[in-house]
């Protein structure tokens, strides 16, 4: 499931003319993305090892090596630092690009278009990005934590935690530490799932390449698929900055110290867990996303119906 099958903003009033629909809370991409990130963290975890290890391990490999040395709990490492990171995150991106795509509505007009739902789902992720930058360096240290020998480990013993140590013992300035990969990251990594989405369920329901009932689950693994790919090398680049503890290392220094090493290809080392991560990450955000809606719905319903019998006992 996309965002952009979210129902639409307008709905279709007398008359058929276009009628505004009450908005729902902004916080449910928050808490919709927090259910989802809970099942989904122990790619999540994994990811960041691969990205911040020093040896060149595979990604089951690592599952199994943490699992066995840490114990099974041990995937889970990290877990309120990516709900801080979700809440922050997410629960921004989506209501800025909700706003921003309701900006973009007029009389007569339903539905965005194409560009105007790519520059709100960039515009959200930037935004976000920004605003979850702090929680996202904390999440990259103490996934990465695993990778270090205890003595040597930022063994934050929770979220909040980590922030007030992150701030005590490296400055403010560390806050906005990759921040400029991170926002590159997430502009990428949202235009691809939703403008990516949009293009490629027009592709396919235009040149029938697969069955009508397949459309939307083929569209959605393609769209995942894309946005993986464009945002890996930002998300490595951007998780060796975060988690490097030389205040004198440049962004072109680490640039230049991991191709010098592994070559070119390391960009895209822990694509598939990160793919696997988004696939199914992506389908349970918006199957919690929907189905929150629906207890809103219900509870709105219920609401309407009191409201009217109540009118008319009164009359």
């Amino acid at each position: 499931m996309s965002a952009s099958r979210q129902q639409p903003l307008r709905e279709a009033g007398p008359g058929g003319a276009p009628i505004q629909k009450k908005p729902y809370p902004f916080w449910l991409g928050g808490a919709s993305a927090c259910c989802a990130a809970t099942i989904t963290h122990p790619l999540d975890l994994t990811k960041y090892r691969l990205q911040t290890a020093t040896v060149k391990r595979g990604m089951f490999a690592t599952i199994i090596s943490t699992a066995k040395s840490e114990g099974i709990t041990s995937l889970w490492h990290g877990l309120t630092a990516t709900w801080l990171r979700q809440f922050s995150y997410s629960l921004t991106r989506f209501a800025v690009y909700e706003k921003t795509k309701a900006s973009f509505l007029s009389e007569g007009k339903t539905k965005p278009t194409s560009l105007e739902l790519a520059f709100a789902a960039g515009l959200g992720g930037g935004v976000a990005s920004i605003v979850g930058n702090p929680a996202e360096i904390v999440l990259v240290r103490t996934c990465s934590d695993l990778n270090r020998a205890p003595a040597e480990r930022f063994a934050y013993g929770n979220a909040v935690n980590g922030l007030v140590r992150v701030v005590r013992d490296d400055g403010v300035k560390i806050l906005v530490r990759g921040m400029e990969a991170n926002v590159v990251k997430g502009a990428t990594l949202n235009v691809g799932q939703l403008a990516g989405y949009d293009f490629f369920k027009n592709l396919l329901e235009s040149t029938k390449a697969v069955p009508d009932g397949m459309v939307v689950t083929a569209a959605t693994f393609c769209a995942g698929t894309a946005a993986t790919t464009l945002a890996q090398p930002v998300d490595f680049i951007k998780s060796r900055v975060q988690n490097n503890k030389d205040p004198s290392a440049t962004l072109v220094s680490i640039i230049r110290g991991a191709v010098k090493k592994d070559g070119p290809t390391v960009f895209f080392r822990g694509w598939t867990p990160a793919w696997l991560r988004l696939q199914p990450q992506t389908t349970l955000l918006f199957y919690f996303f929907e189905a929150f809606k629906g207890i809103i719905d219900k509870q709105r319903q219920n609401a309407d119906k009191l409201g009217s019998s109540q009118g008319v006992v009164k009359q």
